[in-house]
């Protein structure tokens, strides 16, 4: 098949090349298989090979005639043979004219253009003269400025220099190449040129900090309002708005999640933004972001935010840059180290050519870190006062920067000019330069006091000149060791021998062999992943060993959107069933698949996870919570020790402010060992409005089994209760934690209330959903519609009901808030999700015979409902607004492809769209729909759709040919227009999803 797909390839039209559904079509397979091979034979997609094509027809057409509208550009070049939407011609316009400008600025800097009328350039000429006629310092502090960084200094310039306000800039280059300096330094030019004033801000973030919490991450970069989440008691302003009239630097950017890209893709179009929390509010700031990252931008970060930084400046490895000036970085390091001392240090010609020689992964941040070891170990023997200055010899560099002597007879000749004998460097003969600020590599400031002191010490107590060598030379050794482990992994995650003694080597080989089926289909992955397989395999052999179940309440949600990982987790399991000699139950690869799609897609994680608190009595609960954060590679679960003095309600009030903390909107699980604790949850839920659920007698083991699930897409609460250490529930393992409200009804029959707003017969619809998907219910519980209407009080209807019946669940389209009850929404009852949970919480058994399992009610009109589709009040003003952005809308999230929008063009053009009720209902042909959905605006003032027509709604309908039964759905709702008038009322995309499964259930 890849030598027919390759073949397919170089035969396609260059101008509309195949699209992965069209090439599955050609050869008789899936489409997620094409993608798959594509992604191994290093085959871009057809936008990307289409887009160099289209660049050069549209540079084209742009130079010929620099005014031409977007409309009649896309006319022309979809007369030239092309197939593209206004809008793909619209953002690579923009791309094309931003390279253009581009170069113009850079031909400006190097002099080659006349500057007279650059008021803004002519403050800084090309030799570096600020706007006072003082030469310019700020990059010249750079070692490289003149030399081979000469080319990225100009483009610096360049983008301070640019008017009105200069470019947004991102520097790309590996780790301690020096990004962060390169971006003070383009700060301190802003200042010497007069582009900033005296005194602007210059605001530093590191994305990495925050990057396993993203809603504290936005906050601290946007600022949040009181009340934006657990925990905001007050309104906080973010270092957008600290930043306003000056530079804000994101260092590794890569780590800001797909939200935060977007939201800062606004800030730099627009100048606005929002705190985390407000709606209505909009605040404006002019800032220029400099951001930073190690990582390839182009599987990194989004490409509406790439767009948006027209300059980007890639710093080189320093095996790249010229000896010279690694001489000369050589000479910095041991000035700055030499002054820090206050003694002269004097280089051997052998350990200086092993400097200048030796492979240095970690660049100029660990050459600085390599020089650092050393005269740490010289300074040594220097003050047993064996030597009058501190001496650098071979033997005192590190293993690794000795052997770079190998590789001299690999090397030029041209190092043996810097090699005419010793070296020596005296305090205050070097010029201070700006040199990479890599914390990770550099020892503390004190370490040179530390060896004096440890000396005199060790010497007092009359020990020799050799022993003393050994004892402080030993702990000096493990510092350096330290840092070296520290420079090849800034995370906490175990080694691979201590997670062989925890799981077993045939567990850690098969979980090798997975991350490198899934690296071979899905790219690199994170560490996480190979952790997170470990322990999920043991805990999983070990259920098979014991003939326990395996069961994945979100195996259908998983096999219908996650397909691509579900086939890829397929193939794992597959190796894992050949080594281990067990069959494994589709739910495991479900299992699987959830993990893929947690490291491959953080943002499906971003409506938060479930957090997890360890409670013990003693000093316990820390150390189990750091073993399960460190094995899996996150931060997760967060540990109280409460001491066997300390009063129970001192441990509560740090309980409490812990949960609300960590509180992610998904509830907490208490994991804690006797006595009060257990209570714990309840009183925690009813003063803070948490939901909690408590475990009892807790273990290293469970506290894994926790964290593991806890991290997992689509878990909640009550799956991972259901699901910890579930088969010891009676031997002391899992004690519930029954409401005190609900101790005295034990003996009542278990209740589950269907609740709709809309009146009692919706909630009688629900009741019959339940038990027709359900036939066992009856056994365990009584199902009771309930209609609110108006005004009435839902809290005490519950309230009434709960006197008389142990309400086990709530199903219905609002959720009451009653935080000793489950809710269930009605889209996971449609769609079936919520069948497990209900007989979970019943205790009923779970029905494994094919003809037993009762399918979801199909509801074909809810199946293509989609909150993220619903636009609310848009500021739209013009038909093509809306059909542009809701066309966008839906290529963004993959439900159709890039000829959709000419589609719809083509459609209105036969015939505006308008029907009843001032409704519209655009649409495109059937065969560029990916995945059928409906993208709907709600608009503020209805906008012209014909000569003489308005609409103030719109569905733009994006349907397969069998989509009958939807049409048929769809044009009741629109024929309805009590209903069309409630819908235009509501507020946000959530309200009217929920009014609409609502409405379409009452009809069935």
């Amino acid at each position: 098949m890849k030598d027919r797909l390759i073949q397919l390839i170089k035969s396609e039209d260059k101008k509309n090349p195949y699209t992965d559904d069209q090439l599955a079509g050609i050869l008789g397979t899936r489409r997620d298989e094409v993608t798959i091979l594509r992604g191994e034979l290093g085959i871009p997609d057809s936008r990307e090979r289409k887009k160099p094509y289209l660049v050069n027809a549209l540079k084209e057409l742009i130079s010929q005639n620099p005014k031409i509208s977007d409309r009649e550009l896309t006319r022309v070049i979809n007369q030239k043979g092309f197939n593209v939407s206004r809008f793909i011609i619209s953002q690579l316009r923009k791309e094309i004219v931003g390279n253009m400008s581009m170069q113009n600025v850079s031909r400006i800097v190097a002099g080659a253009a006349d500057t007279t009328n650059h008021e803004n350039v002519e403050k800084t000429s090309g030799h570096g003269k600020t706007n006072n006629g003082m030469p310019s310092r700020a990059f010249e502090r750079i070692i490289g400025f003149d030399g081979s960084l000469k080319p990225q200094i100009q483009q610096a310039k360049a983008a301070i220099l640019y008017p009105p306000h200069g470019l947004h800039t991102l520097i790309l280059g590996p780790t301690g190449v020096g990004k962060s300096n390169l971006a003070e330094a383009m700060y301190n030019f802003a200042l010497e040129a007069g582009k900033l004033p005296q005194g602007a801000p210059f605001i530093i973030f590191n994305c990495a900090d925050y990057a396993e919490n993203p809603q504290l991450l936005l906050s601290q970069l946007f600022g949040h309002a009181k009340g934006a989440y657990t925990g905001a008691d007050t309104a906080k302003e973010g270092l957008v708005e600290k930043a306003n009239g000056g530079i804000l630097f994101l260092d590794e950017v890569h780590r800001l999640p797909p939200e935060g890209q977007e939201l800062l893709y606004y800030l730099m179009d627009k100048g606005k933004f929002r705190r985390l929390g407000e709606t209505e509010t909009i605040r404006s700031a002019s800032v220029m972001i400099i951001a930073a990252t190690t990582e390839d931008i182009e599987s990194s970060l989004l490409l509406t935010f790439r767009r948006r930084i027209p300059m980007i400046i890639e710093l080189p490895p320093l095996s790249a840059r010229p000896l010279s000036e690694r001489f000369n970085i050589i000479k910095e390091f041991f000035g700055k180290e030499t002054d820090r001392i206050g003694t002269s240090i004097k280089v051997t010609q052998e350990a200086l050519r092993a400097l200048l020689l030796y492979d240095c992964p970690g660049n100029i941040g660990q050459l600085r870190s390599d020089i650092q070891v050393a005269c740490a170990r010289g300074f040594l023997t220097y003050v047993g006062g064996q030597q009058q200055v501190i001496e650098i010899d071979l033997i005192d560099l590190p293993i690794h920067a000795r052997r770079g002597l190998l590789k001299i007879q690999n090397r030029n000749p041209e190092a043996e000019i810097f090699l005419k004998g010793d070296f020596i460097v005296s305090p205050g003969q070097m010029e201070t330069r700006v040199m990479p600020k890599e914390d990770l590599y550099i020892l503390p400031q004190e370490i040179y006091q530390y060896i004096e002191e440890k000396y005199q010490e060790l010497q007092e107590q009359g020990l020799s000149q050799e022993v003393i060598n050994r004892v402080i030379g030993g702990e000096l050794e493990i510092r350096f060791q330290q840092l070296v482990k520290q420079f090849e992994t800034n995370r906490q995650l175990l080694g691979k021998q201590e997670l062989i003694g925890i799981v077993g080597k045939k567990v850690v080989d098969m979980a090798e062999q997975m991350v490198k089926i899934a690296e071979k289909k899905l790219g690199k992955m994170d560490n996480h992943l190979f952790y997170c397989l470990a322990i999920h395999l043991s805990a999983t052999l070990e259920r098979l060993q014991h003939n326990k179940p395996i069961i994945n309440p979100q195996l259908e949600k998983v096999k219908n959107e996650y397909r691509l990982e579900y086939k890829v987790a397929k193939e794992m399991v597959e190796a894992v069933e050949k080594t281990a000699d067990y069959k494994m139950p589709e739910d495991e690869i479900g299992f699987v698949a959830m993990y893929l799609r947690t490291i491959t897609h953080p943002v499906d994680v971003k409506k938060g996870r479930v957090g997890v608190v360890v409670l013990t009595h003693g000093h316990v609960a820390q150390g189990m919570a750091e073993v399960a954060n460190r094995l899996l590679g996150v931060n997760h679960a967060v540990g109280i020790e409460m001491s066997l003095d300390e009063k129970p309600e001192s441990a509560l009030q740090k309980a409490m402010e812990v949960v609300r903390k960590i509180d992610e909107g998904k509830g907490v699980l208490l994991l804690v060992d006797m006595g009060s604790l257990i209570t714990f949850g309840e009183i925690i839920t009813q003063k803070t409005g948490i939901q909690t659920k408590t475990v009892g007698r807790v273990d290293t083991i469970m506290v894994l089994e926790a964290v593991r699930r806890a991290i997992l897409p689509d878990t909640n609460l009550d799956e991972i209760v259901a699901n910890i250490d579930k088969d010891k529930v009676g031997l002391g393992r899992f004690i519930p934690v029954e409401n005190s409200e609900n101790e005295g009804k034990k003996e009542h029959k278990k209740a589950i209330v269907t609740l709709c707003i809309t009146g009692e017969g919706t909630a009688i619809k629900l009741k019959k959903l339940i038990e027709k998907m359900i036939p066992d219910i009856s056994e365990s519980a009584e199902v009771i519609p309930v209609g609110i209407i108006g005004g009435e009080d839902i809290s005490k209807r519950i309230e009434k009901i709960k006197t008389e019946k142990q309400v086990a669940v709530i199903v219905g389209t609002v959720d009451p808030e009653q935080n000793d009850i489950p809710f269930i929404s009605v889209e996971e009852l449609i769609s079936g999700t919520a069948v497990n949970k209900i007989r979970n919480i019943l205790k009923l058994k779970n029905q494994i015979k094919t003809g037993q399992i009762q399918k979801p009610m199909v509801l074909p009109l809810a199946e293509v409902l989609f909150e993220d589709l619903i636009l609310v009040q848009p500021d739209f003003t013009t038909k093509n607004d809306i059909i542009d952005s809701l066309a966008e809308l839906l290529v963004k999230k993959d439900y159709v492809n890039d000829k959709y929008l000419l589609d719809v063009y083509k459609r209105e053009v036969m015939g505006p769209t308008l029907i009843k009720n001032h409704i519209a209902i655009p649409h495109g042909n059937s065969e560029n729909v990916l995945k059928p959905a409906i993208a709907m605006a709600f608009l503020k003032e209805p906008v012209a759709w014909s000569a003489d027509k308005g609409s103030d709604i719109v569905f733009m309908l994006a349907l397969k040919e069998d989509s009958k039964e939807i049409l048929n759905e769809l044009f009741n709702v629109i024929n309805d227009e009590d209903f069309i008038y409630k819908l235009m009322r509501l507020k946000n995309g959530n309200e009217i999803k929920k009014a609409l499964l609502e409405y379409i259930l009452s009809r069935n």
